[in-house]
């Protein structure tokens, strides 16, 4: 009985030991509190629009991120604005599981004017997947980004 306690003990501290960006099957973990997402544009009639953004950061359940949109050659379509995506937890999980996730969020330029988001995200691996995202600039107008998206691996403690 005292070997069998010893040798839980023992397999409890080796396990306790992996670095907490790996799991026991040695993927990587990600870490959900920011995402990267690619810079990324698409084609419009005689022209592109490109779209920035820097790292989204979540905040309850929803990511967060400033945007910055480039018509070109109609430059003075160019906006600036904040994107947010509403993703809750259960949907992270299914991403860490490998499955497909919509979500929806909305895109507020500065002026105040509002554009609904929504899209999804195809995951790779556990930590990068592809996105596709869609804006309704109008009624008639809606524009379609195709991008990458990719998770921080959890630090080894």
């Amino acid at each position: 009985m005292r070997c069998l306690l010893v040798a839980l003990l023992c397999v409890a501290l080796v396990r306790g030991a992996e670095p907490a960006g790996i799991d026991p099957s040695g993927t990587r973990r990600p870490d959900f509190a920011r995402v990267t997402v690619e810079p990324t544009w698409t084609s419009i009639y005689l022209g592109t629009v490109s779209l920035r953004m820097p790292d989204f950061g979540r905040r309850g359940g929803t990511y967060e991120s400033p945007y910055t949109a480039k018509v070109l050659p109609f430059f003075f379509y160019n906006e600036q604005g904040r994107l947010s995506v509403d993703l809750d937890d259960d949907a992270l999980a299914r991403l860490g599981r490998g499955e497909s996730v919509s979500f929806k969020g909305r895109a507020i330029r500065s002026s105040g004017e509002e554009r609904p988001v929504e899209g999804k995200a195809t995951p790779v691996d556990s930590l990068t997947g592809k996105l596709k995202v869609r804006v309704l600039v109008s009624t008639k107008i809606e524009l379609i980004f195709n991008t990458t998206y990719r998770f921080a691996a959890l630090p080894p403690p």
